[in-house]
């Protein structure tokens, strides 16, 4: 097994309950780790025998621009159509955060993280 990660994909997307979250928009950043099996890429050197990474940033940016509610339903939609689009991958975590929520206080960023793995 192998890890490809994907750090810090950053987004302007409009996810939130709250109306004014789906009319202004705020930045988002993901991260991404697949595990799959890294070995035939590693002998081969052809990229046909790995994941490219550039399906899994168009998969992350394709479904952060669909409008959601929740973080978790947007983790959800990035874990699920990974492992059905890409039959290599055994494992997908994704992490999607928040840049400065609009909750009381001062607050950074607000990050879910939920994982997948192919059943």
């Amino acid at each position: 097994m192998g890890v490809i990660k994907l750090k810090n994909i950053r987004t302007f997307s409009y996810h939130g309950c709250m109306i004014e979250e789906g009319k202004i928009g705020s930045n988002y950043t993901v991260d991404l780790k697949i595990k799959t099996n890294l070995q035939q890429s590693a002998e081969t050197d052809d990229l046909t025998d790995t994941v490219d990474y550039v399906h899994l940033n168009k998969i992350v940016t394709e479904e952060m621009a669909i409008r959601s509610h929740l973080l978790e339903h947007v983790a959800k939609r990035i874990n699920i159509r990974i492992l059905n689009e890409i039959e290599t991958v055994e494992k997908t975590t994704v992490s999607v955060s928040k840049i400065n929520p609009p909750i009381s206080g001062d607050v950074e960023s607000v990050t879910i993280k939920m994982t997948e793995i192919r059943k």
